[in-house]
């Protein structure tokens, strides 16, 4: 095989690996949203794009508002691994644009879940971080 030939496979490799991670994730996102809706929380949003970065899914209740991120992998660790500080910053201020565009959604409780999914597990942790963690 050829230096050109292999350079190919290798990006569709890595093509069809992104594309089947994004479509794992998209499942998971899908679990997740139904979790939610089986205990009474409203989907106010899913893939919600700002100029700060994109949230899984934004649900609420009467009571609280809940900016989820669905982290889908094959085991527990490294799913619980997968959200970087970085990452939780980008997240905040992606809520700050959204709650921003939409007061609307404001709730006594304003909280970041992260949801951890190892195959069709669903694995809560409510509230894993604070605005103000950094």
């Amino acid at each position: 095989m050829s230096r050109q030939s292999e350079v190919e496979e290798s990006q569709k490799t890595g093509l069809f690996a992104r594309r089947r991670a994004e479509l794992r994730g998209r499942g998971a996102e899908t679990l997740v949203a139904n979790w939610y809706g089986a205990r009474g929380f409203e989907i106010l949003a899913r893939r919600l794009r700002t100029p700060a970065g994109e949230i899984d899914l934004v649900v609420a209740n009467r009571e609280v508002l809940a900016f989820v991120e669905v982290k889908a992998r094959a085991a527990m660790r490294a799913a619980a691994d997968a959200l970087t500080p970085r990452q939780r910053r980008r997240l905040v201020a992606a809520a700050e644009i959204a709650l921003g565009q939409q007061p609307g959604w404001a709730r006594p409780e304003t909280r970041f879940d992260v949801i951890l999914v190892t195959g069709e597990a669903v694995h809560p942790i409510f509230a894993a971080f604070r605005a103000d963690d950094g």
